[in-house]
């Protein structure tokens, strides 16, 4: 396709510089505002362009130099030529824009960003697998830019060190499995004291298979495990117990889980959050709270820890058994967990018709505006809402504000993916 010369003018949500041509929006891998830059065309569409930089004419002061050799290839993170300070000045920029674009709303005042570790803080991810003949290699890593391809990564520096560093070691593993075309993916899960490594086995493995894998965990001490079929197929293969947990200190909680379950990606930035939705939120010891989409009780149990009782309420029964036994195994009795699908009318469930004083949300990238259908009620006097999705967050917003006479009271982001483009934030409503 064609090259041209083009000027950078802003940067998109997912990391890319934005430029025109005749008119024409061109997002551009790799470039940032300030840059004069060749492209390459790379893909054309009705409504905007795609093109990747061809040379770097003029460079933008904010550049630096990134630390991964496979940036630009790995599609696991787009912002490492980007230094920390000025991600998070463009992620909160995303945000505001959201916010007014969206929402038609915009915060009293902004929190401080909120940041932890930036390298190696990734303890829960899932690693792609294929087999290459030509290459005569198995690939483990994530996805190219081109989605069907898996990127021929030696290390990420995003992830932890115990899986970060060893993804040639894994590479070679895989490719002297017998059933190393059989091996679809590799998921990664940590807790304070075990690294978890499940295998997803398309076929079941031979004795040496097996073998070879039980020795790979055994001198790299990572647990292995294996998935045949679907997430309840999951069975050790060594150790015989693989028991995952991590720590919230400040509210002397242990939270159990297993490796498939959902955990925060990042645990310094987990803690970092819970402290400031609780700031927050402030539950006192005479006030009940509501906690959607609450997963194991990552919120719910520390703020059983302040409130008078705590109902958390997730859609995943078996997270919501989990998230029981949590509760029990840190002796807290304030605390009710509930099964229900929340992107379904649930306005006549027993739980839904108590009366809440405050109320976390923590929902999915799709948001939760099912439930601001029929949820806070006017005895509700504060949200905290925990968003992983700026677009969702600022329509839910408008409708906090517009339809249920909340204030936008602060808002702010949470770096709990740096060197990517993800834009995780989190805002306070009062009444």
């Amino acid at each position: 396709m064609q090259t041209n010369e083009v000027d950078i003018t802003d940067l998109s949500h997912d990391g890319r510089g934005v430029a025109r041509i005749d008119g024409k929006t061109v997002f551009v891998a790799g470039a940032l505002p300030g840059e004069r830059v060749r492209i390459k065309l790379t893909k054309r569409s009705r409504h905007f362009d795609e093109a990747k930089v061809e040379e770097l004419l003029t460079r933008s002061p904010d550049r630096i130099e990134p630390r991964c050799v496979h940036f630009g290839t790995c599609s696991g993170c787009s912002l490492q030529h980007l230094p920390p300070a000025a991600q998070i000045a463009a992620k909160q920029r995303v945000l505001a824009e959201n916010f007014e674009r969206i929402g038609k709303v915009a915060p009293e005042r902004w929190l401080d960003p909120l940041t932890d570790e930036p390298w190696g803080y990734r303890r829960k991810g899932r690693l792609s697998v294929k087999w290459v003949a030509k290459k005569d290699k198995a690939l483990v890593g994530f996805r190219e830019d081109n989605p069907r391809f898996v990127a021929d990564l030696s290390i990420c520096h995003t992830l932890l060190p115990e899986v970060g560093e060893r993804l040639t070691a894994l590479g070679e593993l895989v490719g002297s499995l017998e059933a190393k075309r059989e091996i679809a993916q590799i998921e990664i899960a940590a807790g304070d004291e075990t690294v978890a490594l499940t295998f997803r086995n398309l076929q079941p493995l031979s004795q040496s298979d097996r073998d070879a894998l039980v020795v790979f965990g055994q001198t790299h001490s990572l647990a292995i495990l294996l998935q045949p079929g679907g997430p309840d197929s999951v069975t050790p293969l060594w150790p015989d117990e693989v028991p995952l947990s991590f720590r919230i200190p400040d509210y002397d909680i242990d939270i159990a889980f297993r490796p498939l379950d959902f955990i925060q990606v990042n645990a310094g930035m987990n803690r970092r959050m819970i402290a400031r939705a609780l700031e927050l939120l402030d539950p006192q010891p005479t006030e009940t709270v509501l906690d959607l989409f609450c997963g194991l009780g990552n919120f719910t149990l520390p703020m059983a820890r302040r409130a008078g009782a705590v109902v958390g309420v997730e859609g995943e029964a078996a997270l919501v058994a989990r998230s029981r036994e949590n509760a029990a195994r840190n002796r807290i009795g304030n605390v009710e967990f509930f099964a229900a699908d929340l992107a379904a009318d649930t306005h006549d469930t027993p739980w839904a018709r108590r009366r809440f004083d405050k109320l976390l949300l923590d929902p999915p990238r799709s948001g939760a505006a099912a439930v601001l259908e029929y949820l806070p009620r006017k005895e509700t006097a504060r949200v905290v809402y925990v968003s992983c999705h700026p677009g969702s967050l600022a329509r839910d917003a408008g409708i906090l504000v517009e339809r249920h006479g909340f204030r936008l009271t602060a808002a702010g982001v949470m770096d709990m993916f740096p060197h990517t483009a993800h834009v995780e934030s989190i805002a306070l409503f009062e009444r």
